[in-house]
């Protein structure tokens, strides 16, 4: 999931529903869980807007963005085989 995560913010700033719809298939708690580590990991920032209801804005840091070369092609990869995979999963876990 980190891979499809940084491969969404190689372009932009995106907010977590913008995320969780593009991601797709990722729970909202999965996600969660995903952007703390990335954040904690020093990768993506994490910027709160005070507003009602919060927004929220993950933006790839200059360090996640050295990952860029390296994990495009997966990113990319995952995006394209996600539901084939998916549906392996499923077959497998019968």
């Amino acid at each position: 999931m980190d891979l499809l995560v940084i491969g969404q913010l190689r372009d932009r700033t995106l907010r977590f529903g913008e995320l969780h719809r593009a991601v797709t298939g990722i729970s909202q708690r999965m996600l969660t869980r995903t952007l703390r580590q990335l954040e904690r990991d020093g990768l993506l920032t994490r910027t709160v807007h005070p507003s009602v209801p919060p927004r929220v804005e993950y933006t790839l840091t200059e360090l996640g963005a050295t990952l860029l070369d390296s994990v495009t092609g997966l990113a990319d990869w995952a995006t394209t085989h996600r539901r084939r995979i998916m549906a392996h999963r499923r077959s497998y876990d019968g």
